[in-house]
């Protein structure tokens, strides 16, 4: 259990030390996102993007066909199908009109803008279904990367900190050191100077 001198109150400490120390905000200030990643930097863990796997196995079969539609839709094999088919059909229709005098969809092919109209119906709000599940792991991965890069720069901030405390320590070392030799050739000097005298 979590009690009053636990982990947990342990831990929140240290999360709000960070917070004050690295992001100069209050831990009632923070995101959830940032809580976290102060969380996984405290813990000294990894922050772990959910997998394109997991992402995949959630939709439902309508968002997959969706997504198939949408991909299809936007590659050159459909454009090259689909312009085939209708030079197939203006040409085929104008045969009809010049040979038989009776073409099944005459010019100016009321039939083939029909078929076109509804094709366009139904795919636009298909696409915009794969656009807005896009948008949304778009949105999860940005929130992924906002995560990572909070806790890179958190990292170096510590970093620096450490460093620069290293830094004050060799300075002061490296003072007294000196201190200590000068007070030495004080000593040899006077030695010196009484030795001579």
């Amino acid at each position: 259990m979590n009690g009053p001198g636990g982990r947990g109150s342990t831990m929140e400490h240290k999360i709000r030390e960070v917070a004050d120390r690295f992001l100069r905000k209050g831990l009632e200030d923070l995101t959830e996102s940032e809580r976290q990643v102060l969380r996984h930097f405290v813990e000294r863990k990894h922050i772990t993007r959910r997998a394109e796997k997991d992402f995949e196995e959630q939709l439902t079969l309508g968002q997959r066909i969706a997504d198939k539609v949408a991909t299809f839709g936007g590659s050159w094999t459909f454009i090259i199908i689909f312009g085939s088919v209708l030079l197939m059909w203006i040409l085929v229709n104008s045969y009809l009109l010049v040979r038989l005098r009776h073409p099944f969809d005459p010019y100016p092919f009321i039939l083939l803008n029909l078929v076109l109209s509804m094709l366009a119906a139904i795919q636009a709000p298909v696409i915009m279904m794969s656009q807005n599940r896009q948008a949304v792991k778009d949105r999860s991965d940005a929130a992924h990367d906002y995560e990572v890069n909070l806790k890179a720069e958190i990292e170096i901030m510590s970093l620096h900190e450490k460093l620069d405390m290293l830094r004050e320590q060799q300075w002061s070392q490296l003072l007294s050191v000196q201190q200590k030799q000068i007070e030495l050739l004080e000593t040899l000097l006077r030695d010196a100077g009484t030795g001579a005298g």
